[in-house]
C-alpha cells in the first residue's frame, strides 16, 4: 500500500517544506496507532479555529473521510482515499467543483492531508489478483493520524476557552443585574449619593463593550463592574449602619416635624386625591385642580394618613413610591415647556403640567383621574411625563394609561425602571428643577 516516500505534487503545484514536514510526520506513525475518525473530525471541528480551516474545507473533509472505508484510521487499513472530483461535490451536497479543489488545496496547506499523485495526476488504485490494494494514489489520511493527539489537546484548549468566555459572561450577567437593581433600590429609599452619577458610569462601561469582545475584554470589564458594585454596596453598608446608630428615636421626632401640613416635600411628596375636598391655601396659591370641574388636589396631615389607613384606604396607591422631582425632571425634560414660564419649581407645577399634556394627548379625564386614584397623584403626573417623552412610540396615550392604572391596582408596576430608561437617554442633557 504506501510506502512512506517522499512524493511531489503532480503539474504546476510547487512544493513546500510545509509539505515536506507533513510527510516526515505522516512516516512516523507507530505501526499499531489507531484513531476512531468520528470522533477525530468533531475534535477538529472544536479546534477549527487554532488550526486555521473553514467550516467549508471541513465538509470537503468529512466527504473524504466517509471514503475511508474502516471507522478506525489505522495504518494496517490504509490511509489513502481516491474519490474524484465529481463524486466529492456530490457528498459535500453539490459544492462546487472549483470549491472543492479549493478547500483540498487549503485543508493540504493545513497539514490534515498529503497528496500521492498519480504519474498522470490521476486519481486511482491499482489491485492484486486477490483484489486487495497494491497501490493507490489520491490523498492521504496519514497527517491526521500523525497529528491526532495534538488536534485532540487544541480541541480542548478551545472548549475550555469557550467555558471560560462563558463563565465571564454569566458573572457579568449578574454583575450588571446587581448594579441596576442596587442603584434602583437606592433610589427608591431616598439614599444619598451620587446614584445618577454611578448609573451613568455603569451605562458606560456596558456599552463600550464591541459587540464580539475579546476574553480580555471581558475579564477587564468584570473587574470595573466588580469594582462598581463593591463602591455601591459600601455607600449602602454605611447607610444602614447609620440607620441602626440613630434609633427609632430620630425616625420619630424625624415624622413628627414633617408632619407639617403646611410644608410641601420635593423628595417624599404625599398627596391624596379627594373629591369635592376644600382647597386649602398654601402661601397665597390655590390648589392646582386635578380635572377641570371634577376635584382638587389636597396633601393630608399624618393623623388623616393614619385615619386612611384605619379605615382601609391605600397609601400611595398600596405602596408605590415617589421619586425626588429632580430626577423626573432630568428623565423627563420635555414635560418643562409645559410648565409655568417654562419652569416647573415644584410637584404642584409639574400636576398642573401634567394636567395639560393630559389634554394634548387625548387622554380623557376619567382615565387619568383612575391613574391618580390608583397611583397617587405625584405618580400619575410622572407618568404622564414619562408617555410624553415616549409619545413617539406609543399608539394610544390613553390606553396606555388604564393599562398602567390597571397594573398598578394588581401591584404589578413600578415606576423606577421606566424613569432609569428614559435618564439614560435624557440625564446628560437634563434640566434641573428651578
Amino acid at each position: 500500500m504506501e510506502t512512506g516516500s517522499i512524493t511531489t505534487p503532480f503539474g504546476r503545484r510547487s512544493m513546500t517544506l510545509g509539505m515536506l514536514a507533513s510527510q516526515v510526520m505522516a512516516g512516523e506513525i507507530k505501526p499499531d496507532q489507531s484513531v476512531d475518525k468520528w470522533k477525530l473530525f468533531r475534535a477538529l471541528c472544536e479546534a477549527k479555529p487554532l488550526l486555521g480551516i473553514s467550516d467549508r474545507a471541513l465538509a470537503v473533509l468529512n466527504a473524504l473521510l466517509s471514503f475511508y472505508p474502516k471507522n478506525e484510521l489505522a495504518q494496517e487499513n490504509g490511509l489513502i482515499v481516491f474519490p474524484s472530483n465529481i463524486q466529492l461535490s456530490l457528498r459535500t451536497h453539490g459544492m462546487a467543483e472549483q470549491t472543492v479543489r479549493r478547500h483540498l488545496a487549503a485543508l493540504v496547506d493545513a497539514g490534515l492531508l498529503l497528496r500521492k499523485d498519480s504519474p498522470n495526476g490521476k486519481r486511482y488504485v491499482r489491485r492484486d489478483r486477490a483484489g486487495e490494494v497494491n497501490e493507490a494514489f489520491g490523498f492521504s489520511l496519514a497527517p491526521l493520524l500523525a497529528r491526532a493527539e495534538e488536534i485532540e489537546q487544541l480541541a480542548a484548549e478551545v472548549m475550555a476557552e469557550r467555558l471560560h468566555v462563558q463563565r465571564l459572561r454569566e458573572r457579568i450577567t449578574l454583575c450588571r443585574r446587581d448594579i441596576a437593581k442596587l442603584i434602583e433600590a437606592a433610589v427608591e429609599e431616598d439614599v444619598q449619593g451620587d446614584w445618577q452619577g454611578l448609573y451613568l458610569e455603569f451605562r458606560d462601561l456596558v456599552e463600550g463593550v464591541p459587540r464580539s469582545p475579546t476574553t480580555a475584554q471581558l475579564e477587564l470589564l468584570l473587574d470595573e463592574l466588580t469594582a462598581l458594585r463593591t463602591e455601591i454596596l459600601k455607600q449602602l453598608e454605611m447607610r444602614m449602619k447609620s440607620t441602626k446608630q440613630r434609633g427609632n428615636a430620630d425616625y420619630i421626632e424625624r415624622h413628627i416635624q414633617n408632619s407639617n401640613p403646611e410644608s410641601i416635600s420635593e423628595l417624599e411628596p404625599s398627596f391624596d386625591t379627594k373629591q369635592g375636598a376644600t382647597p386649602e391655601q398654601d402661601n397665597g396659591r390655590g390648589a392646582v385642580t386635578l380635572e377641570e370641574g371634577r376635584g382638587e388636589m389636597a396633601h393630608p396631615t399624618r393623623q388623616e394618613e393614619r385615619q386612611g389607613r384605619r379605615s382601609g384606604a391605600r397609601d400611595h396607591a398600596g405602596g408605590l413610591k415617589s421619586f425626588p422631582l429632580g430626577l423626573v425632571l432630568q428623565a423627563c425634560p420635555e414635560i418643562l415647556a409645559y410648565g409655568a414660564n417654562g419652569e416647573i419649581r415644584n410637584w404642584r407645577d409639574l400636576m398642573a403640567a401634567a394636567v395639560t399634556v393630559r389634554s394634548m394627548l387625548g387622554v380623557s379625564p376619567s382615565a387619568y383621574e383612575e391613574a391618580a386614584n390608583a397611583m397617587g397623584p405625584e405618580n400619575a403626573a410622572t407618568v404622564m411625563a414619562c408617555i410624553l417623552e415616549r409619545g413617539g412610540h406609543i399608539n394610544s396615550a390613553g390606553g396606555y394609561l388604564r393599562d398602567l392604572t390597571r397594573r398598578s391596582e394588581k401591584g404589578e408596576f413600578a415606576i423606577g425602571p421606566m424613569l432609569m430608561a428614559l435618564l439614560r437617554v435624557n440625564a446628560p442633557a437634563g434640566q434641573k428643577a428651578g
